[in-house]
């Protein structure tokens, strides 16, 4: 069952000449219902800016339209709030160019984003968003405003006041029955709670009847503003239970075996390139489009397993979003699907792990350039809140030109999709060990610095052929583990080159590198902060002379004990 409401709206302009309110809701078609969820948005514009009208009409309308722009992989915080922050800078930009002052184009603005289970609540001003559950009345938002005297006040936040802007966020589960209300003070500075509460309880089939009894009231009651009402009831919500989730999934079959000279949906089998337990991979041909592509399809080991089936869709889902020269492309399939597959683009090349062996001893600068070329890869992904989670040499593919492919999208995790509720619980570590981040291995939720983790240990490994630590981390042994400076495997690497390795792969992710950029940017220029290097025991420069070292001493020394002993 869809996520489903039923909403009804109401603005007037009261006793005032003019209607500085504007609101607006937005139900989508699926993908989007399911991906972006259901919008509604309310705006009061500032009646003492020059055009509080123009201001909350332009904001309803951007909004709207904005979000569903926005990437599907996004959070509903990240569209929201990435939306909110350059709304504000226009309202900004244009009460000074327009209007010369900085209360040109201000308002306030209430947002309610349903998405699967959950209800995204984003608020900046005095406008209010209520709960309504079971005959509860829950107030989600506080009032940005300062009383300075009983009958005077003003905004402490609003869109178009300043270049900064602090939004308010909260997240709520939602119910089936939930119904959301939002309101202009026109109308709650003049109804009680229990006004409010009772007036929606009174008109459960008329949504529409109801807000405009809340603004009839309010203004009954000597309201002298604008007054406007948004109401959102929850009908349904897509909770599905794990055999619907999974027939929904198995829309398709898993296809046969596929040989040579076999022709699927108009590709015809050129060879298997790979197989394992999980999945097969073909050359075809596309008959249609006259050239060769790769087809990856599941196993048929998986055809009952919803978790498995799901994560193979989302690879799909991933590759088709991502358009970088570093990462693999995902062909958008222009016929009828018949079976579960898809398609990428065919690389001649060989994988990193291949060129890895045959160029044991590979310079600093062609080091340097791979890490280049795999951090901008990556940067597609994290633009987009994707984190890809299984880097590793296997999983870079360098073409006949000389660049370097993300590929597999397999373990990648999807923020957006993260948020839309399944009755699928992922418990999977995914990736391989030796290159997968520590807070993955201890069950903690990764942020892009795993996938600079993952790129460490491959710049290490290219330039040492060894891995950093002694042994693969576990749960257990991470505390113990220390790094084995790349220096003690290859005297020509710089220390600062050195320092910069080690703090991409640090344990805790909190002590690496925050982005990308500025892993590159220190493994090509000395970072001034490594050049000053106090002193450093032994074991940590050189782990193995150290227990060498140590291992002797304790010889000698038991070997004097002995001496003294037999004396």
């Amino acid at each position: 069952m869809p996520l489903a409401i039923h909403y009804g709206q109401y603005s007037t302009a009261g006793t005032k000449p003019v209607n500085e309110d504007a609101c607006g809701v937005h139900i989508p078609e699926e993908p989007l219902l399911t991906t972006k969820g259901i919008a509604a948005v309310l705006a009061d514009g500032m009646s003492a800016s020059e055009a509080g009208r123009d201001a909350s009409e332009a904001c309803v309308r951007g909004f709207l339209s904005d979000y569903y722009s926005t990437p599907e992989s996004w959070t509903a915080r990240t569209s929201v709030h990435k939306i909110l922050s350059a709304l504000n800078r226009w309202l900004f930009g244009q009460g000074i160019r327009v209007h010369n002052t900085h209360n040109g184009l201000v308002t306030t603005i209430s947002i309610v984003v349903l998405k699967s289970n959950s209800a995204h609540i984003f608020h900046v001003g005095d406008t209010r968003i209520y709960r309504l559950r079971e005959g509860t009345l829950e107030l989600l938002t506080n009032d940005h405003r300062v009383y300075v005297s009983e009958n005077k006040s003003y905004l402490t936040r609003a869109l178009g006041i300043d270049l900064t802007l602090d939004i308010d966020y909260r997240r709520e589960i939602v119910e089936a029955g939930d119904c959301f209300i939002a309101v202009t003070d026109g109308i709650y500075d003049f109804l009680s709670d229990e006004q409010i509460r009772k007036t929606v309880e009174s008109h459960p089939d008329d949504l529409e009847q109801a807000c405009r009894q809340l603004a009839e009231k309010a203004l009954a009651n000597g309201s002298d503003d604008n007054l406007s009402c948004q109401l959102m009831r929850v009908t349904s919500l897509p909770a599905e239970s794990q055999n619907e989730f999974y027939q929904k999934l198995t829309e398709l079959p898993f296809p046969p075996p596929l040989d040579p000279g076999m022709v699927l949906d108009g590709f015809r089998i050129v060879r298997p390139l790979f197989s394992n337990k999980r999945t097969e991979i073909y050359l075809a041909h596309d008959t249609i489009n006259d050239n060769d592509v790769v087809i990856k399809a599941p196993s048929v080991n998986y055809s009952d397993d919803p978790d498995y089936i799901n994560q193979f869709l989302h690879e799909e889902w991933a590759g088709r979003r991502i358009n970088n020269p570093h990462v693999l492309r995902t062909l958008k399939i222009d016929r009828k699907r018949q079976f579960i597959y898809y398609v990428t683009e065919h690389i001649e090349g060989q994988t990193l792990r291949q060129w890895q062996q045959d160029h044991p001893q590979p310079s600093l600068h062609k080091v340097r350039n791979f890490a280049a070329q795999i951090a901008n890869g990556l940067r597609a992904f994290h633009r987009l809140e994707m984190i890809h989670l299984d880097l590793k040499p296997e999983n870079i593919v360098i073409d006949n030109d000389g660049t370097l492919k993300i590929i597999d999208f397999g373990s990648t995790r999807i923020a957006g999709i993260e948020e839309i509720e399944t009755p699928l619980e992922d418990t999977n570590i995914l990736g391989t060990i030796n290159y997968t981040a520590p807070e993955l291995i201890l069950g903690q939720t990764p942020s892009n610095r795993a996938d600079i983790y993952s790129l460490g240990v491959i710049v290490y490994e290219l330039l040492t052929g060894g891995l950093p630590w002694r042994k693969p981390i576990t749960a257990r042994n991470y505390r113990q583990q220390s790094y084995i400076p790349a220096r003690t495997r290859n005297e020509t690497i710089p220390e600062w080159v050195d320092r910069a390795i080690e703090k991409a792969v640090r344990i805790d992710p909190a002590q690496r590198y925050s982005t990308l950029s500025e892993f590159i940017h220190d493994l090509e220029h000395p970072n001034p902060a490594f050049l000053k290097r106090g002193f450093v025991p032994l074991s940590q420069r050189d782990p193995l002379k150290f227990w060498k070292g140590f291992s002797l001493l304790m010889v000698v020394l038991n070997l004097i004990l002995l001496l003294l002993l037999l004396k």
